[in-house]
């Protein structure tokens, strides 16, 4: 049973990876970022609300909190999801992708901040090591080389802490209620939101449009089946496990971006996407915070 549900988070993080490089895909035929965005949670809410038909018993539906909670993750769904689209369009997949991958420094801020977690030297180390990785990622010291804008560096990094936002929101609603009845909320909360910035026509046009199939994919593997087979198979996977697996999702994006998109990287860019890699991944396994299912610190 273990090794079956590592092999679903290892699953999960590849189609997060994967749904990346179908997004700069589609924004690369000209389709808007919150339209893709759109489109990838309301999809991703059909799959988790058959989810939730199956298994109804403790939804905790009635319960405020949850509610709550569920709404607050679901505005971080929507950041993250649309920042990261955003991020790829202003510069490439690998970029974004590992940008978005430091969501966990800044759950590590918060949890300073709000003293749930105690700040060490070694943390503040680490946190300091993946700063000096983003800068040799995004090459800020010479924007124009590396062909990320300063839009695209701070989309990714919004990105990231977007998704810190759902992990707390996230945490805090699983005491209440399931974690379908948690992402069913979070992802309807997300359509309403994105509904907003996104291309009137563009909406419309996608319902129609050959590149459905992408859309489908993007919404299927990107939020709904993904997001259930993490959830199921973090019930029987150590944090510190998942936290490693989980590196699947950058690489992935990174390899499609280079293999398909015909991206390129840069020595430099490298060694910081190898820095912020390892030292999140370690924050994360360290975490003394993290506890399945309800955590999600490791992707």
């Amino acid at each position: 049973m273990m090794g079956a549900s590592t092999a679903f988070v290892a699953l999960a993080a590849l189609f997060w990876g994967l749904s990346g490089g179908i997004g700069g895909i589609l924004m690369a035929d000209g389709w808007d970022a919150f339209v893709v965005s759109f489109y990838r949670g309301m999809i991703g809410l059909l799959c988790v609300l058959v989810w939730l038909m199956l298994r109804p018993q403790g939804s905790g539906l009635a319960n405020r909190r949850l509610w709550f909670w569920s709404a607050i993750a679901g505005l971080g769904v929507a950041g993250n999801f649309s920042f990261y689209f955003v991020s790829i369009g202003q510069g490439s997949v690998a970029v974004a992708a590992t940008l978005m991958y430091c969501a966990p420094v800044f759950v590590y801020l918060v949890s300073f901040a709000l003293k749930l977690e105690r700040p060490t030297a070694l943390k503040w180390a680490a946190i300091a090591v993946v700063m000096l990785g983003i800068v040799l990622l995004t090459q800020i010291y010479d924007i124009g080389a590396s062909g990320v804008t300063a839009m695209g560096v701070g989309a990714g990094l919004l990105s990231g802490l977007s998704y810190a936002i759902f992990i707390f929101g996230f945490k805090y609603a699983a005491p209440h209620g399931s974690p379908q009845a948690i992402l069913s909320i979070a992802f309807a909360v997300l359509a309403l939101i994105l509904i907003w910035p996104g291309d009137a026509d563009q909406m419309v046009a996608a319902l129609t449009t050959p590149d459905w199939p992408l859309f489908a994919a993007l919404g299927v593997f990107g939020a709904g089946l993904s997001f259930v087979l993490y959830i199921i198979g973090l019930n029987h996977t150590a944090p510190a496990v998942a936290s490693i697996v989980a590196m699947v999702e950058p690489v992935t994006a990174s390899l499609f971006g280079v293999v398909v998109l015909n991206e390129n990287l840069v020595v430099p860019q490298i060694l910081g996407m190898g820095l912020i890699l390892v030292t999140v991944t370690a924050l994360s396994v360290n975490s003394r915070t993290a506890q399945p299912p309800a955590d999600l610190t490791s992707r």
